[in-house]
């Protein structure tokens, strides 16, 4: 029987103080991302980044434009992870200086296509639309795939049941780690980043042989490729297979 190979997470936890509420939110999503792959059967292997040792190995990478040997271990383990759980303390309405700093040395394609849950902390729940107007850009910058669920711990969260009208932070944590799991365990690595460098290359298809500068693809000229926009869009859907953009058929459509 075939061993699949674990999957890698790396945790970015931007805590400063220790204990961590940063690093215990950190924590908690591992541990429920970890149950989730178990339960579809994949095994992970996980390794934590905190950034807290890291703060002055940071600066002096943003004003001499060289990484420490430790800080390039941490940036590796970020670029080379099929997933990312990231965690920031709030302030001032927004993630801290030292998580953002660290993102800004990542460099701009190491997160393209990788599944992101990002999740922060703050001492009100005043401050958590600071998840969609802060983080969740960062990433889409970054051309990551966010998961959709954010989670926000405020101080009242923590060992809380919330109220009749919002739901416990172990509910949230749960099913963001839950939509995680699920990017992870469907998704090959580098596929995502493949998919790009093609279409650097000026392909409209994903997955097509490309032959030099005469844009050959799959044996024959671009131009008979033209795909009818009703069949693109049903090759769209999930459910359909890969190959059902790959015809010639010269019926009306987009070019």
């Amino acid at each position: 029987m075939a061993t699949r190979t674990p999957l890698r997470l790396t945790v970015v936890s931007a805590g400063l103080s220790v204990p961590s509420s940063t690093r215990l939110l950190a924590d908690r999503l591992t541990d429920a991302t970890r149950r989730a792959l178990a339960a579809r059967g994949r095994e992970v292997e996980v390794t934590v980044v905190e950034l807290r040792d890291l703060a002055t190995d940071v600066a002096n990478n943003l004003v001499t434009g060289f990484p420490s040997r430790r800080l390039s271990d941490a940036l590796a383990s970020v670029s080379e992870a099929d997933g990312l759980i990231a965690v920031t303390p709030v302030f001032s309405a927004s993630y801290s200086g030292l998580f953002k700093s660290f993102f800004d040395v990542v460099d701009n394609d190491a997160l393209t296509g990788t599944p992101v849950l990002a999740a922060a902390t703050g001492g009100t729940a005043r401050h958590s639309l600071a998840l969609e107007h802060a983080l969740r850009p960062l990433f889409t910058f970054l051309r990551a795939v966010v998961v959709p669920t954010a989670v926000y711990a405020a101080a009242e969260d923590w060992g809380g049941r919330g109220d009749s009208m919002t739901e416990g932070l172990p509910t949230r944590i749960e099913r963001a780690a839950g939509e995680l799991a699920d990017l992870l365990a469907g998704r090959v690595h580098g596929d995502a980043r493949a998919a790009v460098d093609v279409r650097a290359d000026g392909v409209r298809t994903n997955g097509a042989r490309v032959d030099g500068d005469a844009r050959v693809v799959d044996g024959r000229p671009a131009e008979e490729t033209f795909v009818p926009f009703e069949q693109y869009l049903a090759a769209l859907r999930p459910d359909q297979p890969p190959d059902l953009i790959a015809t010639d058929e010269p019926s009306g459509g987009l070019r």
